[in-house]
């Protein structure tokens, strides 16, 4: 599946929370700041419906679109491309990262230490 831009994550997101809207569901949803043009939003969501991340019922010349991928199998997908990407496969590359730039507390260690014991 291809990946996503930043602001087609966020609409995804979104989508996720809504189970399946419409256009303007989503727009709803976004913050103020001020909120995205209605044309802008749905050019994204015809990437999404493109790229296969999401489906849509029309009703007559309004669409309403739902996700075709979950939010679990995307993390999952997110997160072999950063560990393939970024850390070249290895678990204690990633570990080693995680405990040393998120300055993880010693139950946090502890945590992961009693989840790899496990396994």
């Amino acid at each position: 599946m291809e990946d996503l831009t930043k602001n087609e994550e966020r609409i995804m997101r979104i989508i996720w929370d809504l189970k399946s809207g419409f256009v303007k569901d989503i727009i709803s949803k976004m913050p103020e700041n001020p909120k995205p043009p209605y044309n802008t939003i749905s050019s994204i969501v015809r990437l999404l419906v493109k790229k296969g991340y999401l489906s849509f019922k029309a009703y007559g010349k309004t669409y309403e679109y739902f996700p075709l991928i979950t939010k679990a199998a995307y993390r999952k997908q997110s997160f072999k491309n950063l560990f393939s990407n970024y850390f070249d496969d290895s678990a204690e590359s990633i570990l080693s990262y995680i405990v040393k730039e998120e300055q993880l507390s010693a139950e946090d260690i502890k945590k992961l230490m009693d989840s790899i014991d496990k396994k």
